[in-house]
């Protein structure tokens, strides 16, 4: 019973947390919707902010998860990379490492911030990484420098986010991976 409540309570805090943001995750709405008491929630977390960041690590640790399956495939580079541009994705919640930025509570600690700047560094790390072996191979060609193209695509999938969820549809998101993916072709420099 105990792991599954303090499971629960974790798996509440991120649901609240990417629909109604920090402030308006309160401990009475986690545990309402982890289905667990005051008593359970503070036996296995010191208060609120405790239990929101082990929800951002459990974010955090997720979309790192998932970018890795695509980008850890075998294949080039660009088959890497637009696998993980078109993966599934709930574009209209919007990505939920994304809208933690979008956060003052989240941005104004430290502590909470970490694991959202982690991620974000870690998957331009990543995907920088794929676009040297690109690059490296002939794949990729043209003056195209690894670490702006890595932040372009992260830039690219975080503004679609943004616009889709401002135009109510998903085809902003998806017109801007298109798009990226016309302009990181091999083809397209030929």
């Amino acid at each position: 019973m105990n792991a599954n409540a303090s499971e629960r309570l974790i798996e509440a805090t991120r649901e609240l947390l990417w629909e109604r943001g920090y402030v308006g995750t309160s401990p009475k709405a986690i545990q309402q919707a982890a289905g667990a008491g005051q008593g359970s929630m503070y036996h296995h977390f010191t208060g609120k902010p405790d239990l929101a960041l082990a929800a951002i690590r459990r974010t955090a640790e997720e979309l790192r998860a998932a970018a890795e399956a695509a980008l850890g495939g075998p294949g080039p580079a660009y088959a890497r990379i637009e696998a993980y541009l078109l993966r599934e994705r709930d574009v209209l919640r919007g990505c939920p490492v994304g809208r933690l930025t979008m956060d003052p509570d989240v941005i104004a600690s430290a502590e909470l911030r970490a694991p959202v700047d982690e991620t974000l560094d870690w998957l331009r790390g990543r995907l920088a990484g794929i676009v040297q072996e690109g690059l490296d191979s002939g794949e990729f060609t043209g003056p195209l420098g690894a670490e702006e193209v890595a932040s372009t695509i992260v830039a690219t999938l975080q503004g679609g986010y943004v616009l889709a969820r401002a135009s109510g549809s998903p085809a902003a998101f998806d017109t801007a991976v298109r798009g990226l993916l016309a302009l990181l072709s091999p083809r397209a420099g030929h």
